[in-house]
């Protein structure tokens, strides 16, 4: 039996294939009325979309060779206007969002959640007169809560976050995969014969990614240092920043042989303690950038997180989702181990215990 075609749809619903075809991929230039009457006329006949064409024409759409169907909102929560661009980390997840929306043929559209001027109401207004279906928010590094005014946004349209887990509104989100990320660390310095790692972190990052770099880490002491005494993290981080003898005091009393950190600064906390890298001590960076490239550390791969924010809130959009979901969905991107000058190799061999 001959499976239905295009064209059947077209006639049976009443219009014109290129408005099924628009509708059927759920284009934002044909209104939800009128997709509702296709989609009715497509079950009526039985008709499915061929897997072939689909990928077909999601690779031309990763060759460049279409042009954009639709848009996605693309919001700034960072306190910065400017943090797409400037910002060590964030335009990183931009990059990756930015390349995964151009292959799956939609434009990205910024805007700052921050903005004084504008409220959830009218930025809802605005995404709705631009025909956007779906915000990407990127940049939220200090709070897991989105503005309150902006309720307006998050109650009409489906949105992803990057980075972190939001806890109001609890909405879907793409990150790294913290816990695995401090996990391996631990692995790899164990491998280069450290047996005294220690974390240097403040707690307040921590929190915001509910523990897992702490968790990581505890459970990486767990495993290779049973028995032994545990090593007490340095998480005055700030005070630091005003008096190294805060760092200076823990160091000399933990007497840690490698550092798990988020701040190159303590490559510089060290030198003025009088302690050499690697030498005397290796250093670990959790969160690898190419600016410093020539620290050991995870990368992250934040590009790919924004690449999976994307996927979501596109598989989001077709499936018609709309507001808070009613549960949240999350996408881990696990890290990759970076070699670099900042460990050295202390033995041969090793071995966990």
């Amino acid at each position: 039996m001959q499976r239905p075609s295009m064209a059947q749809v077209a006639a049976h619903a009443g219009f014109s294939k290129n408005t099924v075809s628009l509708a059927l991929r759920g284009s934002p230039r044909i209104s939800s009325d009128t997709r509702s009457v296709v989609e009715a006329a497509a079950a009526a006949i039985g008709y499915r979309r061929n897997a072939a064409v689909g990928c077909l024409m999601a690779e031309l759409r990763r060759t460049g060779s279409a042009r954009f169907e639709a848009t996605l909102a693309l919001l700034n929560a960072n306190e910065d206007r400017e943090a797409f661009r400037t910002h060590p980390t964030v335009p990183v997840y931009v990059a990756g969002a930015r390349k995964r929306a151009a292959e799956l043929g939609y434009g990205l559209d910024e805007f700052w959640l921050q903005d004084p001027a504008i409220s959830g109401k009218r930025l809802a207004s605005i995404l709705r007169a631009r025909g956007i279906r779906g915000a990407l928010v990127v940049g939220l590094l200090r709070s897991n809560q989105l503005p309150e005014r902006m309720r307006a946004v998050w109650d009409e349209f489906p949105a992803v976050v990057t980075g972190v887990r939001v806890r109001s509104p609890e909405l879907s989100f793409a990150g790294s995969d913290q816990y695995s990320l401090a996990l391996k660390a631990y692995e790899h310095a164990w491998e280069l014969g450290y047996r005294r790692p220690a974390l240097v972190l403040d707690p307040v990052i921590d929190a915001l990614i509910d523990g897992r770099f702490t968790a990581g880490y505890l459970i990486g002491q767990q495993r290779f240092r049973a028995g032994e005494e545990a090593l007490v993290p340095f998480t005055k981080i700030a005070e630091a920043r005003k008096d190294i003898a805060h760092f200076s005091a823990w160091l000399k009393q933990v007497r840690p042989d490698v550092l798990f950190t988020l701040y190159h600064e303590v490559e510089r906390w060290l030198s003025v303690c009088g302690v050499e890298v690697p030498r005397q001590i290796g250093l670990i960076q959790y969160e690898w950038r190419q600016q410093r490239s020539y620290w050991a550390g995870m990368d992250q791969r934040n590009d790919l997180v924004g690449e999976a924010a994307v996927d979501l809130v596109v598989s989001m959009i077709h499936n018609g989702q709309q507001g808070v979901p009613e549960r949240a969905i999350a996408t881990q991107v696990t890290s990759q181990w970076v070699l670099g000058r900042t460990v050295r190799r202390l033995k041969a061999t090793t071995g966990a215990r």
